[in-house]
């Protein structure tokens, strides 16, 4: 029987492998011999999600920390050469440094990494110098890269991160498409939530779902919504910054039409309960929670930047504002809510578009032919 070749995906956190790589990860188990090396305490991860792939815990700190940062890789550097790998694929920025350095100084022939974002694109002076150096080392040290979306590629062209000959996007965008089976309407879910949360049936919602963070230009939706009249605003997501109080500041002449519901494990439900969806994010690699809004039939406010762009086709699938531009953001809100024919076009159309353009099966289709071309 042939040898099947070995490939060892090297991801920081076991959240990106729940929100990205399960399908694509159950299809190349199938055909290559799988490793997955993520920071987990969960020995039976995979096991749990149905893939059938070696799992390697490794404590990958998310910021830096030279110490550790260190031996994790002389870590990674001994297992690479220890199982030889054909290929080492990596997601995420710190664990793309570290794995693209040890891969490369192993000797392992075919180097990934997938650029879903970069930190450094808000950032000034040293700090955007350190962390644009980081993706530049990556660019160098892989043999190929991935970007998830057209928007973002470009702009790292042009920014000399990438090359051209070594980085290409999979299909339309995004890293792991949508499963539409999962992200659908769901009107038992949108009864059920709007009762939970006081909601009446015809009231419109509008909806941030993500992270709570100053990059994800929370600050300045609530500004906009504290002058929008009879809507409700929903932030569903973990507060890393403890920012809960900040948006509330902001927003008292509409505390009572404002909710707060910290992470879930079901967003779909949320987005089938909301009527608009609000990103007016200052950075994203590509906005997969556009196109799964999308899916479920609702469409997006969000800033006009790289990435998003590729998930919003402005005033077809979404309305589009300039970055922290908060005069924008609520005549944004306000053509939503005032006309109505408008607003069911685009759902209407955003809908269509993550149906045809970014259906989960695409995307995992394309890693798969990925490695079929690469590794046979």
């Amino acid at each position: 029987m042939k040898q099947r070749k070995k490939i060892c995906f090297v991801v920081t956190v076991e959240s990106a492998i729940n929100a990205f790589l399960l399908n694509h990860l159950r299809a190349l188990s199938k055909q290559y011999e799988v490793t997955v090396v993520v920071n987990t305490k969960n020995d039976q991860f995979l096991t749990q999600q149905s893939i059938f792939a070696v799992l390697k815990p490794l404590s990958i700190e998310r910021n830096i920390h030279l110490l550790a940062d260190l031996k994790c890789l002389f870590q990674l550097i001994y297992f690479f050469k220890q199982q030889k790998f054909d290929a080492v694929h990596s997601v995420t920025p710190k664990a793309g440094l570290l794995a693209m350095l040890a891969a490369w100084l192993a000797r392992v022939p075919l180097r990934t990494h997938t650029f879903t974002g970069q930190v450094w694109a808000t950032k000034t002076g040293l700090k955007r110098f350190l962390l644009k150096l980081f993706d530049t080392l990556i660019g160098k040290l892989s043999t190929d890269n991935i970007v998830d979306s057209p928007s973002q590629r470009q702009f790292l062209l042009d920014e000399g991160v990438l090359k051209a000959d070594k980085s290409a996007v999979f299909a339309d965008g995004s890293i792991a498409g949508v499963d539409l089976n999962r992200f659908k309407p769901n009107h038992l879910a949108k009864q059920q939530i709007r009762q939970r949360l006081s909601i009446a049936p015809n009231d419109l919602v509008f909806l941030f779902l993500g992270r709570l963070n100053p990059d994800k230009g929370v600050l300045d939706l609530a500004r906009a919504f504290n002058d929008v009249s009879d809507a409700h605003l929903l932030f569903v997501g973990p507060d890393e910054q403890n920012m809960q109080q900040q948006i509330r500041d902001l927003t008292v002449l509409k505390s009572q039409y404002l909710r707060f519901i910290g992470h879930t494990s079901a967003p779909e439900d949320y987005m089938a309960a909301a009527d608009v969806l609000c990103l007016p994010s200052y950075r994203e690699g590509f906005g997969s929670v556009v196109i799964e809004a999308a899916a479920v039939g609702i469409p997006a406010i969000a800033s006009r930047i790289y990435g998003i762009t590729d998930a919003v086709v402005e005033n077809e699938t979404g309305l589009l504002h300039a970055p922290r531009n908060v005069l924008e953001i609520k005549n944004c809100m306000r053509l939503m809510l005032q006309d109505n024919k408008l607003r069911l076009h685009l759902c209407n159309q955003a809908k269509s578009r993550a149906n045809s353009h970014f259906d989960s099966k695409i995307v995992t289709q394309c890693w798969v032919d990925f490695y079929q071309d690469k590794l046979g």
